[in-house]
């Protein structure tokens, strides 16, 4: 997809009621430091509109970025490493589980996982929940750059077991230096629209 325009558009927090767009959403999700901005800003070809931090825990609203005037990205607080009380955590977790519940126009959850390693307790409760929510969640493995070429099949293996992926269900290596995966993110998002 060519990209004409992108914006932030709306940012709620834990109490904010959410919007009723008319266009197609798609959530992302993932771990405090999994590379969720670097893969939006990606997508967007933007180089800082969703902001990156070497702080994990950045995100702590949704933010629903209107990409095109047609599309959304919906970034969701990322979990696991940041330094906020368990109080906290549980309100995110109740944030991201209303608007999971309540967007009428959610297409797809992306479900994004560090390719190096084998998916952590919270990988896997994540996966497990947006499938209970009734959504078929796309893995995407990223910071593929980061290792070798000939490892890739084996850590991929590793993720679809480690999650409990069913055969059928899709997994892609993604790298933000590259932009390898970009286009079969985008030919995807296509296609459930």
């Amino acid at each position: 997809m060519i990209i004409k325009s992108a914006q932030l558009e709306t940012v709620c927090g834990i109490t904010s009621t959410f919007p009723k767009n008319i266009c197609p959403e798609f959530a992302f999700a993932g771990k405090s430091n999994v590379g969720k901005s670097s893969l939006i800003n990606g997508l967007m070809n933007r180089k800082s509109l969703a902001r990156t931090s070497s702080q994990p825990g950045k995100t702590q609203t949704v933010n629903f970025y209107l990409v095109n005037d047609q599309i959304y990205f919906v970034d969701l607080p990322g979990y696991g490493y940041a330094k906020v009380s368990v109080e906290v955590k549980e309100k995110w977790g109740k944030m991201i589980e209303r608007y999971l519940k309540s967007s009428q126009m959610l297409k797809g959850v992306f479900l994004l996982v560090d390719i190096r390693h084998e998916p952590s307790v919270n990988d896997k409760t994540m996966y497990d929940w947006i499938v209970y929510n009734g959504y078929h969640p796309v893995v995407i493995a990223t910071k593929l750059d980061k290792i070798n070429r000939s490892q890739v099949q084996k850590q991929v293996k590793l993720l679809r077991s480690g999650l409990g992926m069913e055969k059928e269900e899709i997994l892609i290596p993604f790298s933000a230096q590259t932009k390898q995966g970009r286009d079969e993110i985008w030919e995807l998002m296509e296609s459930l629209m």
